[in-house]
Parts: structure tokens; C-alpha cells; sequence
């Protein structure tokens, strides 16, 4: 608690049981999985198929805009609810609760905190409810992490600005109705040379490009967005033209929520792969007596809920900061760090459980290994969280 007291957090708000609303969250996640996704997961997963008509049923159910207003047609929940949301819906698929991470934190969470109002009520409503999908368009080619020094580029012209270049690795970048991108408009290695655009989908010049075909999260779309003389009006500048010049600003505040769905994204596949495993382990006969009363499995389940038990903590302490408005940059990298290497610690395990059974696609463990790699490199990779990590603690901010 003292540890707690030293990072801004009152006594009384470390109780992160699930409340009433995340309790009423999961089931109504599990209902809805249950019905909608187990079925068609593997279909999806083996096909790369992405289903889009999915999210638009979630949007019904209040699942595509957690964290926004309800005067913007949004849930109106906060981030505790949010990681119940991403984190309940990976423990059955990755790839959705991707996409829905994506689309929630990202684009949408883009323009509720830097859009104007006027861009609040056009775009909000529709994206909060599912129909619309939405983008964030940021790596290239040649830059992931290195931001800075990106090519895609916007010039200035009469009633708006002209885009050229490609973004790469865009989750939804064909699908998605909506992309929010950031883009240079100013001087190469300036951290005040880019600025961050709303983008619709029908827009001349705006083009889809390659679908990239992945070792996991296979039914979550991941593709090309290509820029050719694409024309976009001065009101679609986020912000407003006050902002011309802070994307690059934005855009790492809105990363710093978005490990939080990286955090609850591993979050979840950990505890499905782990799940699954304590199952197996109950059922499982060798010897005589359930594989799970051996030591060398029962350390393993340990191992996993100990892992569990901590990711969870990380990423619930970074999503109350959030909520409370409070500086969480090197809280939401601990939870991402962290809870994506237990994820793929834990499926490993998973499948090690499983022995043979788990190597095939006749069970669960074999996907949530998969799904789980990309945890570890999306939206900053581990390396770049130590990093992050590691520059906050010599500020510092210990």
C-alpha cells in the first residue's frame, strides 16, 4: 500500500474487484461469445476472414465506444470497464478483442481527446455504436517506433491538404470507414512537424493496400493504407487548425491508453490459455489420478496464476490512473511489458500441458500461442517499453 500511496493511489481505490457494471460486462461478453464468436473462430482464424457485421453488433451492446460520453451515443464507462471488455473478449478470441481494442483506443479514443466538438458529434455517435469501424494509421514502412522520421507526407493547398506516402501494419486499414492518421507536415526529426488528420473511406485518393497474412490474430485485418494525392478538407484536421503540428504530441498520449489494450488484450489470452489448461489438467488421465496432481504440472498452473495475478494488478493500477487523469506513462508500459511476456510464458506452458493435443487445432491453446506474439510487439514492442520504462526512471519518477 505504501508502494500504491507513493504513485498518487487513495488506500480505498486499490480494491480492484470486479464492480457491478464489469460483473454485468462479462457475462453479457460471454452470452454474446457463446453465441456469436466460439463457433466461428477457428472458420475465421484458418480463412483470415475478418467479420466485420460482428462489430457491428457489439456497438449495440455498448462494446465499440466504452470510454466514450453517453452524449456521443457512447457507454460512457471507465477504463476499469474497458480492460473488462478487451481482456473478457480475448480470453475466448485475440483477434476480436483486438480489433476491438484497436477501434475503441485508437481511432475513437483519438478524436474524443483531441478532436473538436464539431468532429465529436459527427464522428463519436456512429463510431460508438458500430457503424462506423474505425482506423489509426501511424507506422510506415521504413518507421515503427522511430516516428519522427516518417515519409508520408500532407502540403498544404487551398481548402485543405494533399496526402502521399503509406502507412503499414494499420489494424482495419481495408475495412475501417473511419482512419485517423498521422502524418508529416512539417520539417523531417521535428516533434512539431506532424499533424494528425480524420480520413473517410470513399475519399479520392485514399487506397487499401496489402493484407498482411500473419502468424496470429489471423481474423483481425491488418493492411496497406496508401496515400495517392488524396485531398483532405482543412475541418478534418483533429483538433482543429490550432492543432496543425501536435500529431506527433497526440499521438503518444493516445499510445500511452493504448498499451492499457495491449495490457488487457494479453491480459485475456493468458487467462483463456490458462483456463483451458486447468481444465484440461482436471480431466486428463495418466497413471491413474489426473495429470494435475503431478507436481510438474501443478507448478506449471501456479506459475500461470501467480502471472495472471500480477498482470491483472499492473493493468488495473495503469487504467485507475488513467481514469483519476493522472500521469501513467510508466504504469501503462509495466502493464503492457509485463502482461504481454506472461501471455506468451503462459500459452507456451499452455500447450506444454496439453502435450500433443496441444499442437493441434483441435484445441484452444494451439490459437492463444499464436495470438498471443503479437502482444509483445504491437503498439511498441517490449523492447521499447524497457525503454520507456527505463528513461521515466532516470526522470525520476521511481
Amino acid at each position: 500500500m505504501e508502494a500504491a500511496a507513493a504513485h498518487g493511489i487513495e488506500a480505498t481505490g486499490m480494491n480492484f474487484d470486479y464492480n457491478e457494471n464489469q460483473i454485468m460486462i462479462a457475462q453479457s461478453i460471454k452470452d454474446f461469445a457463446d453465441r456469436e464468436i466460439r463457433p466461428n473462430l477457428m472458420k475465421w482464424d484458418e480463412e483470415q476472414h475478418f467479420p466485420k457485421d460482428l462489430f457491428h453488433k457489439m456497438g449495440e451492446l455498448g462494446f465499440m465506444g466504452v470510454f466514450v460520453p453517453e452524449k456521443y451515443s457512447g457507454a460512457g464507462f471507465s477504463y476499469l470497464e474497458y480492460v473488462t471488455v478487451v481482456s473478457e473478449i480475448s480470453k475466448v478470441c485475440g483477434s476480436v478483442g483486438l480489433s476491438v481494442a484497436a477501434h475503441n483506443s485508437l481511432c475513437t479514443g483519438h478524436i474524443y481527446y483531441h478532436g473538436t466538438e464539431e468532429q465529436k458529434k459527427k464522428y463519436l455517435p456512429k463510431l460508438a455504436t458500430g457503424q462506423l469501424l474505425g482506423a489509426w494509421a501511424l507506422t510506415e514502412p521504413n518507421t515503427g517506433s522511430d516516428a519522427m522520421r516518417m515519409k508520408c507526407t500532407a502540403k498544404k493547398v487551398d481548402g485543405g491538404w494533399v496526402l502521399n506516402g503509406t502507412k503499414c501494419w494499420i489494424t482495419h486499414g481495408i475495412s475501417s470507414d473511419v482512419i485517423l492518421a498521422i502524418v508529416r507536415t512539417g520539417e523531417l526529426l521535428d516533434s512539431h512537424g506532424m499533424t494528425a488528420f480524420i480520413i473517410e473511406r470513399g475519399t479520392k485518393g485514399l487506397k487499401a493496400g496489402k493484407k498482411e497474412n500473419k502468424l496470429g490474430m489471423r481474423a483481425s485485418e491488418t493492411a496497406e493504407v496508401i496515400f495517392e494525392d488524396c485531398f483532405v478538407p482543412d475541418e478534418n484536421v483533429c483538433g482543429g487548425e490550432a492543432k496543425i503540428g501536435s500529431g506527433f504530441q497526440q499521438a503518444m498520449q493516445v499510445l500511452d491508453g493504448g498499451r492499457i489494450s495491449i495490457a488487457s488484450l494479453g491480459l485475456g489470452i493468458a487467462k483463456g490459455a490458462y483456463e483451458a489448461s486447468v481444465k484440461y489438467a482436471k480431466e486428463r488421465q495418466q497413471f491413474g489420478q489426473p495429470i494435475g496432481n503431478f507436481q510438474a504440472i501443478a507448478f506449471k498452473l501456479a506459475d500461470m496464476a501467480v502471472k495472471i495475478e500480477a498482470g491483472e494488478l499492473l493493468t488495473m493500477q495503469a487504467a485507475y490512473l488513467k481514469n483519476t487523469g493522472q500521469k501513467m506513462t510508466k504504469e501503462s508500459a509495466f502493464a503492457k511489458y509485463y502482461t504481454s511476456e506472461a501471455s506468451v510464458e503462459i500459452s507456451t506452458d499452455a500447450i506444454q500441458i496439453f502435450g500433443g493435443y496441444g499442437y493441434t487445432k483441435d484445441f484452444p491453446v494451439e490459437k492463444f500461442y499464436r495470438d498471443s506474439k503479437l502482444c509483445t510487439i504491437g503498439e511498441g514492442t517490449s523492447e521499447v517499453q524497457k525503454l520507456v520504462i527505463s528513461r521515466e526512471i532516470m526522470k525520476g519518477n521511481i
